[in-house]
């Protein structure tokens, strides 16, 4: 692979932009991170707000050969890849929170979000931001300096996850390589075993998430009944008088 970045010092939302590249046709592999996104989204068209400089906003264009239904396979080995970088810079190694989240203790440290484009071709743009040295204070998030102490440079830290992307991208091109990679994300997966209530676009499940499946959606234990879910906002329940 073949990776050409491009820095912006600000955007409306990496995502976005990538997109708009995508359906220009634009061959896999272009990259872009911003200093600021004016109106940057995680997941359920919530917003991503972080102040310039403080956080590593960047996108990625992917053209794999799956199905459209493993499209959460590209995101495991995003989340997967990001998290690697941070252990190798920073010895720091956050849990995955099933789809998209990098988690240190439950409180939020990056996200991952996945955008199918469809025209031309089929495309996945994969948008991740990693809070650095700020997080949102009216959320429960953390940066990688209040838990490392390390002060990090988001370019730097964007090429060891383009590092460690390459090679879990490449697993999604055979049946063993995509087990190799369903095992690596159970590993790292802190929602499997918890309580959990799951956000869906039109209800609520509230169950126990025992695995993933093989095209990487959360399988939930409802009253004795698995659940496979494919989208959806998770909330890990916690024991009565934890903390974090």
């Amino acid at each position: 692979m073949i990776w050409r970045v491009e820095h912006l010092v600000e955007i409306d939302s990496t995502n976005a932009w990538l997109a708009r590249r995508a359906r220009e046709g634009a061959d896999e592999g272009l990259v872009v991170f911003a200093d600021f996104q004016s109106a940057g989204r995680g997941r359920l068209e919530r917003s991503w707000v972080a102040p310039a400089r403080t956080s590593l906003l960047c996108s990625v264009l992917l053209r794999p050969s799956l199905e459209l239904d493993q499209v959460q396979l590209v995101v495991a080995a995003a989340s997967l890849a990001a998290r690697a970088a941070l252990v190798r810079l920073c010895g720091l190694r956050p849990g995955l929170k099933w789809p998209n989240d990098l988690v240190v203790d439950d409180a939020k440290l990056a996200g991952t979000l996945a955008e199918v484009v469809a025209d031309p071709g089929f495309a996945v743009v994969v948008g991740l931001g990693i809070n650095l040295s700020e997080h949102p204070p009216e959320l429960v998030a953390t940066d990688v300096l209040a838990e490392s102490s390390i002060t990090m440079a988001a370019r730097g830290l964007l090429d060891i996850v383009l590092e460690e992307l390459e090679w879990r991208y490449a697993l999604l091109e055979s049946d063993e390589g995509r087990s190799r990679l369903r095992d690596e994300y159970r590993r790292a997966l802190v929602t499997l075993g918890r309580r959990v209530v799951v956000e869906r676009t039109n209800d609520l499940l509230e169950g126990e998430a025992r695995d993933v499946d093989d095209s990487g959606r959360l399988i939930v234990d409802v009253d004795g009944v698995e659940v496979a879910v494919s989208t959806g906002d998770v909330v890990h329940v916690r024991p009565v008088g934890s903390a974090r």
